[in-house]
């Protein structure tokens, strides 16, 4: 009988030692994610190259297995301030750390040293595939008239999959989103202008690698290039100047705002991001407008940004 693509469960649990199975189950570590693209087995195939009398296929051996899963999650903050999101613990195992004022806020801030990993199953079918030690990379991406998500992309160890009975998902902690509008994303600003805004995303920038070595075999964040984009109505240079502002190398603040209300808000903050040069106008709807692109250097470290949920 054919396996349904769409039958699918993902649970994803923080692990409390690296590559250690911490039994994520269906009622507390189930996600509700979208286009879902699973590689199982991913490495390298070595081939044994022999001297032989006779013309032939001499095989190879895989090495360096590991397996490799990304996925969307709507980015809706737990709708209670100071209670962390379901997808937050994702953005842990992606180089970040969770700070919570009890009744307050959820903030997100990237970070160097000791990056969590976490344990993902998978079951496609009845068919079950595990992903231990796991760390990834995330985009956040805000669309006008559109869902905004974060994308994320993980790597993790190889685990031959498994028939096993497929756990039940509770998905209640995940709420629905808003989608980007003049109402439900009040803020956008760039060098405290406010500006007409199409699309925005913030790519983390992880730089993540499988390294397998005799004695240690781990997926690790090895550097982080932090970046952005925005797609904004053009206004007149005596409002906002991107191409001085790209000579000169400004640091300037730009602050996204998705959401109104208590327990909704999610607000994107970068204190000092640079204006790379503008690559020209484009023409929307016979309406001119800026694709700016942002490089999100740390001005201390480990803040180039942060994710506040409030």
């Amino acid at each position: 009988m054919p396996v349904p693509w769409k039958n699918k469960i993902v649970l994803f649990k923080l692990e409390a030692t690296y590559g250690t199975d911490p039994v994520p189950t269906g009622a507390d570590d189930a996600l509700l994610v979208v286009d879902v693209e699973l590689t199982p087995m991913q490495g390298e195939d070595v081939g044994r190259n022999l001297d032989l009398p006779y013309f032939g296929n001499q095989g190879t051996i895989a090495a360096a297995l590991h397996a490799r899963l990304s996925f969307k999650v709507e980015l809706a903050p737990s709708g209670t301030a100071g209670t962390a999101p379901a997808w937050g613990k994702l953005l842990r195992a992606c180089g970040m750390a969770q700070t919570i004022t009890a009744a307050t806020s959820v903030v997100y801030n990237p970070i160097t040293d000791n990056p969590e990993s976490g344990h993902f199953y998978i079951w496609v079918g009845g068919t079950r595939y595990r992903m231990p030690g796991a760390r990834g990379n995330a985009t956040f991406r805000i669309p006008a008239q559109g869902i905004p998500y974060i994308e994320f992309e993980f790597w993790g160890l190889f685990v031959p999959a498994a028939e096993t009975a497929r756990a039940t998902p509770t998905l209640t902690a995940f709420r629905k989103p808003r989608v980007g509008s003049s109402a439900n994303t009040p803020t956008f600003t760039v060098n405290a202008v406010p500006l007409v805004l199409r699309e925005f995303a913030l790519n983390l920038g992880n730089a993540v690698e499988p390294r397998f070595l005799i004695g240690s075999e781990a997926i690790l964040i090895t550097d982080r290039q932090t970046s952005a984009e925005a797609m904004v109505e053009a206004v007149p240079v005596t409002t906002l100047n991107p191409y001085t502002l790209a000579r000169d190398a400004t640091d300037m603040a730009v602050t996204l705002q998705h959401g109104t209300g208590a327990g909704n808000i999610a607000t994107l903050a970068l204190p000092a991001a640079q204006l790379q040069r503008p690559e020209g106008l484009e023409n929307n709807q016979n309406i001119a407008e800026w694709p700016l692109r942002f490089n999100v250097p740390p001005v201390t470290g480990n803040d180039e940004f942060t994710l506040t949920l409030t």
